[in-house]
Parts: C-alpha cells; structure tokens; sequence
C-alpha cells in the first residue's frame, strides 16, 4: 500500500506477499484519478517494457493491450491529448530515471518523475498565453460532464425521481473543490499510476510481486516539507487570485505523502495490523476521515524531524 523502497528488477528479500499494496494503490488512483486510471498505467508500463525490455511474452502481449487501451477513446478531443501527453511525459522521465538509477527506491524515482514532468509543463503555460486556461476548463467541463451524468444515473435508480437540491448543490460544490485542486489531485494519482505500472512489470517480467514496498517503508526527502510550507503560507496569505490556488494544491499534494508517512509510522511502531484493524480504519474513514488523515499528517510532518523510524532502528542495532 505505500510508494516506496521497491527496488528495481532484484530478486525479492520478503516472502510476503505484495499485491495488496498494488491493489491499494489502485483503488487509491481510482478515488483520485482525474484522468483515465487505465492510461497513468498502461502509458508507464509500455514506456517501462521498451526501457527495460521485453523480456517475456506475457509482458509483450500486455503492452500492446496498454497501447490499445491508450488509444481508445470515444471523443479524440482537448482532454483526450491532454491525458495522453500528460501520461507520455512522466512515463518517459519514469523509464530514464529507472534506467540511470535502477537500485533507487521506488518513491525517489517517482517523486522524481513527477517533478521533472512538472518542471517541463510549467514553462509551456507561462510562456503561451491562455494554455493553462484552457486545460483548466477542459478538466472542469470534463469534472461537471461526469457529475452530471452520475446524478443522471441515480435520479433513474430512483425511478425518475429527481434528488434532493441540497444534495445536488453539495455534489456540484464538491466538483467545484475539486477542479480547483485538480493539480495536486493528478499528481497523487500519477504517482499511483506509477507505482501499478511497475509492481505489473516487475510481477509480469521478472515473477516478483515485491516491486512495491510495504507501506511502514514509506519515506520522502524531508526537504519536501518546505513545499508545504510554502503552501500554507500562499493559501493563508492576500497574495493575489492565483497564489492562493497554488498553495492550496502544494498543501492536498504534500499533506496527502505526509498523511501516508504518519500512517508508516504507525504501522511501524505498532508492528502491523491485523485484517480486522484494516477493516476497522476503512470505517474510521467513512465516519471520521477529517481525524483520522488530520492525525496521520501531524505524525508525518512531526517525523520530518524526530525520524522515529531511524531512532527506534539505532536503538535496536
């Protein structure tokens, strides 16, 4: 369930078994995937067969699935080339960084990926005047479009019977919050595309199921916590119309990885959790989400500086 210390093509060191983190992590993508989950993971896997090879023809035959997946699309319009130059960029920053560093973690090399990919897109919108406006209203329409037609679907389930208009405002005002955040929201399914993409090429081409870590694992540089520092103080700050819609994405970007860092040190203080803890979290979420991710980014920002993992492992050695 984490994006981190999967190493690259190695023979696993665990006998656990690991496809319940990449089911997590789809699950994870499809709850924040903007885009099309089936192109952040097929585009990054093609892109990782022709990198690393094809070494089996399961891996082959699964690619070119990738690719026709890809290539589908009712409507070749705006979003549609939006989501697959979107997804080509980081699948081709993924593949080279792979290819120069293949023994870093897992979360370095996407975390990297994503910020080489953003490092290239922003120049495009500053320099071409109305770029960004445009993909910004492509992913609204495209937002409002899907809300549309979900309400459509249970004002049928409920016989015809229009929904209540408190429930229709609610829906649309959470449209509206999340469009506005939708950067920050790509990213996290990116990085969950990813980390699909290479748990299956990993588990198709080498036979390993280990191609992504066990969440307790999880770490990023700490470096990172000046971005959401800088967040918060552009979102609290009058700094304009823009500025804040900036720090608000650098906050749900950023507080979502610290969010799963707290949750990492957790399970690693507590020794794992059972079935039945699992179970009793994913109802924490639905009655007490705000608490429960509150907690977890305290204990994520807090182990920027107290590094409980590394003190408890030295004290251990």
């Amino acid at each position: 369930m984490s994006l981190d210390d999967a190493r690259a093509p190695a023979a696993p060191a665990r006998p656990k078994r690991g496809w319940p983190r990449a089911a997590a992590l789809f699950g994870l993508l499809l709850v924040t995937s903007i885009f099309r989950p089936e192109v952040l993971v097929g585009v990054p896997f093609v892109f990782l067969g022709g990198a690393l090879g094809l070494r089996r023809v399961s891996v082959f035959l699964l690619a070119a699935l990738a690719v026709a997946v890809a290539a589908a699309g009712a409507a070749r319009d705006g979003l549609w080339y939006i989501e697959r130059g979107w997804a080509v960029l980081v699948a081709g920053c993924f593949a080279a960084l792979t290819l120069r560093s293949p023994a870093t973690a897992f979360s370095r090399r996407a975390l990297g990926a994503l910020a080489a990919a953003t490092a290239l897109v922003v120049p495009l919108f500053v320099t071409r005047h109305g770029a960004w406006g445009a993909v910004d209203d492509a992913v609204r329409d495209h937002m409002v479009g899907s809300a549309r037609s979900a309400l459509d679907a249970l004002t049928l389930l409920r016989g015809g019977q229009a929904l209540p208009s408190t429930v229709v405002t609610a829906i649309y005002e959470t449209v509206e919050t999340q469009a506005s955040v939708f950067p920050a929201l790509l990213g996290i399914s990116t990085l969950c595309g990813l980390g699909v993409a290479w748990w299956l090429y990993v588990r198709v081409a080498l036979g390993s199921d280990q191609g992504v870590g066990p969440l307790r694992d999880f770490r990023f540089n700490d470096h990172l916590v000046w971005l959401f520092i800088g967040g918060v103080l552009l979102l609290v700050g009058a700094w304009g119309d823009g500025l804040p819609r900036v720090g608000a994405n650098a906050v749900v970007f950023m507080g979502a990885l610290y969010a799963l860092r707290g949750a990492a040190v957790i399970l690693f203080l507590s020794g794992g959790m059972s079935r039945f803890g699992y179970a009793l979290v994913a109802v924490g979420m639905v009655f007490m989400m705000p608490f429960i991710l509150g907690g977890a980014l305290v204990i994520g920002l807090g182990d920027t500086w107290l590094d409980v993992r590394g003190k408890v492992g030295s004290l251990a050695a």
